[in-house]
């Protein structure tokens, strides 16, 4: 008691007691105490029994020692460690190193012993924390037995490398018009890409004309059969130099079949798509159905309807998906191809426009549809259609029956700038339309050498004929150039990369078949 009368709690509560103990252990004399000889008993040993006073008997355990002291220095006792605050710092190291070695197969026991007790695995849980995305990082894409310390360059750098070549194509849309999806395995992640379509009728030479643009040259011709040859070397030509879109044999020739089904899948190492079809409109396909008794599906009553509905679907798809659509004709012209392309482009179906950022370099200039680049390609020219005047009369033609089409179908294809009619100007054509000539391939041994002069003098004969065009050779690499060079548009209202676009195609194809404009004319033709 003070002299007031009143009580100190500092002196006589419990404060008192924490304070000797925490501070110096020296009690001192008995008679310093205020509170009493019996006090200073009750001090004197470490271990109390009244609960009421001190913290239950397990915490006492917990000494400075045993708490300071890491983990990895309780598994490996030779080591010596300070008892202070130092081993604070080496803990988080230490027990980074038991994490990654324990987490693996194959880890010593030693470093990956655990220690027991509440107090030390809490420690473990936040020394652990921030070297867990490390450790994900530094062990991605590898497999389970590699070190943490050491990461493989050639796993880092797997991402970087091309994938596999592609050496023939694949279906895309197989001959039941189902969606195959075997392609997408030879796609990335990418969004500079090219994706080529090309349609036309029956034995135009689509598929070769796709072959020479993708991967092969005029000189891997793989013919084999067409004269009966069936020797080594023609076998292994026709292995080894095949064209990646199969073309007509001549045994299919003579019979009036077709070659190409469906969609033909191809993609170069320059990323650019090549999309073969089969033919529009094809009078085999319609013979295989009736002679075969193909059932058709419930809502086609005829099978020319059918035939004509899925070279609809064809053609309206690849006006949708595809950034240039070549039409290739072997003879100028056919109206009914026209009036088809009109018909194709009116059962298109909707596609969102181009961000309004990006609507110049798109050339979308409506902003409502998007619509494809269209060349229209000559195939098996004669030396006639070369003529100037001749080749203004089909530009004029083309012009014409393509006025009303929202199809870009001129400015981005011209022959006056391949140099192939030197003495002709810029302006000559004033309605150029994209529109290309190939004349009849060729072998380069039979050249012209025999057609040169079948005179009486000798030396005639030795001078190349009079051809009106460049070699065929010449003029594949012409076109080549000009369709690489296409604008790449934008398709959709986002940038597609390669696997997106296998995916927006997709979407657009299932749409396709359930169009309801589609299904609303098949009823018109029955």
């Amino acid at each position: 008691m003070s002299e007031s009368g009143h009580s100190q709690p500092g002196m006589y509560g419990q404060g008192r007691r924490r304070r000797r103990r925490r501070g110096d252990r020296d009690a001192g004399p008995p008679g310093q105490n205020l509170s009493g000889p019996s006090r200073d008993r009750e001090y004197q040993p470490r271990e109390r029994r009244d609960g009421s006073e001190d913290p239950p008997g397990p915490l006492i355990q917990k000494t400075p020692i045993i708490l300071a002291k890491p983990p990895g220095e309780r598994a490996k006792p030779s080591q010596n460690a300070p008892v202070g605050g130092a081993p604070v710092l080496e803990k988080p190291i230490m027990l980074m190193k038991a994490r990654d070695d324990g987490g693996k197969p194959g880890t010593p026991p030693e470093a990956a012993a655990q220690p027991t007790g509440p107090g030390p695995s809490k420690m473990e849980k936040e020394g652990q924390r921030p070297t867990q995305p490390v450790y994900q990082i530094q062990n991605r894409g590898m497999g389970a037995s590699a070190s943490s310390s050491a990461v493989d360059p050639m796993v880092g750098q797997s991402k970087l490398i091309p994938p596999e070549k592609m050496k023939h194509s694949i279906k895309l849309v197989d001959d039941q018009m189902n969606w195959c999806d075997s392609a997408m395995e030879y796609l990335r992640d990418q969004t500079d890409m090219l994706v080529v379509g090309v349609i036309g009728l029956q034995g135009a030479g689509k598929s070769t004309i796709m072959s020479l643009l993708s991967a092969n040259t005029p000189e891997e011709d793989q013919r084999q059969g067409e004269d009966g040859g069936h020797d080594v070397s023609s076998v292994w030509i026709f292995l080894h130099r095949a064209y990646v879109f199969r073309a007509q044999t001549q045994e299919i020739k003579e019979r009036g079949g077709n070659q190409s089904t469906g969609i033909d899948f191809f993609i170069t190492q320059e990323r650019v798509i090549f999309l073969d079809t089969q033919p529009m409109l094809s009078p085999s396909i319609l013979d295989h159905l009736i002679n075969n008794d193909r059932k058709l599906p419930p809502e086609y009553n005829l099978p020319h309807t059918y035939v004509e509905m899925q070279s609809l679907q064809i053609a309206a798809f690849l006006f949708t998906v595809c950034h240039v659509v070549i039409v290739v004709q072997d003879w100028f012209t056919d109206l009914n191809l026209y009036r088809f392309l009109q018909t194709a482009e009116m059962l298109k179906p909707s596609t969102p426009s181009a961000s309004h950022d990006s609507a110049g370099s798109s050339g979308n200039d409506d902003g409502a549809e998007y619509y494809p680049h269209i060349v229209f390609l000559q195939n098996k020219a004669r030396r006639d259609d070369f003529c100037p005047r001749n080749l203004k009369n089909m530009h004029m033609v083309v012009d014409k029956l393509m006025a009303h089409s929202h199809l870009k179908y001129k400015g981005t294809l011209s022959m006056l700038d391949c140099n192939i009619f030197p003495g002709l100007g810029q302006d000559y054509l004033t309605t150029e339309v994209n529109m290309f000539l190939l004349p009849v391939q060729e072998n380069d041994g039979e050249d012209n050498l025999t057609k040169a002069g079948s005179g009486t003098y000798p030396l005639f004969s030795l001078l190349p004929g009079y051809r009106g065009h460049p070699a065929f050779s010449t003029m594949v690499s012409k076109l080549r150039s000009q369709i690489l060079a296409m604008p790449r548009c934008q398709l959709s209202h986002t940038i597609l990369t390669e696997k997106n676009w296998f995916h927006y195609a997709a979407r657009i194809w299932d749409g396709v078949k359930k169009s309801s404009a589609l299904s609303e004319y098949s009823r018109l033709l029955c």
